[in-house]
């Protein structure tokens, strides 16, 4: 984005500016919360309510991710991961939501690591989070100012939550963002397409096959 473009916008808004496509060099990929603790064998047994959520993660959301990666760093896009992880091996640092809420991945643990399917490169970024957003609990803004990032294309779980807040908080901090729809998942598709109307005034949305060409 170039100063004059912003500068030329006219004060009655011009929501077309959000559909702009990624330039090189400025854009990265976050993918949130697709971690160990969250999608694995043990848990996907004992929560069979839960078989839509599975059913998109594998059959959706990590063959979309997969693509998404092998995409992004074949063109040398920056890619970043958060999952939720604490700074403490017993949660003390946790906040009072993830406390009432039961929500604990100890710092270190398997649990936190993204999942095999998806996992980051030796020289990728990883910020744990503690928050719905990771812009709320970690200096991801400030990483990737430093990086020159001004697009972001967001990916992960759950669609409706921390996908959600993250999308709301990056569009109010300056960056242009693309939601990436069949690569994030949530409990119901009801819930999936909620989000995407909620939303759609913060960020473009896109699928997977859209956004690899532009890539």
């Amino acid at each position: 984005m170039k100063r004059r473009e912003i500068n030329a916008l006219p004060l009655e808004g011009d929501v077309s500016f959000r559909e702009r496509t990624p330039e090189p060099g400025r854009t990265a990929l976050l993918l949130i919360d697709l971690q160990k603790g969250e999608y694995n064998e043990k848990k996907i047994k004992s929560e069979p309510q839960h078989a839509y959520f599975w059913d998109r993660l594998a059959k959706t959301v990590i063959p979309n991710g997969q693509k998404l990666l092998t995409a992004c760093r074949a063109a040398g896009i920056e890619v970043l991961f958060t999952n939720v992880e604490c700074y403490t091996q017993d949660g003390r640092d946790r906040s009072l939501d993830y406390k009432v809420s039961g929500i604990f991945f100890p710092k270190g643990s398997k649990d936190a690591e993204v999942i095999d399917e998806l996992k980051p490169l030796p020289n990728e970024i990883f910020i744990p989070k503690m928050s719905s957003s990771v812009f709320m609990s970690t200096n991801i803004e400030y990483v990737l100012r430093n990086l020159g990032i001004e697009y972001l294309m967001v990916m992960g779980v759950v669609t409706d939550q921390c996908v959600e807040s993250t999308v709301r908080d990056a569009c109010d901090l300056g960056f242009l963002v693309t939601l990436i729809d069949d690569a994030c998942a949530t409990m119901t598709q009801d819930r999936h397409d909620a989000t995407l109307r909620a939303i759609k005034g913060y960020c473009r949305q896109r699928k997977t096959e859209q956004v690899i060409p532009e890539i």
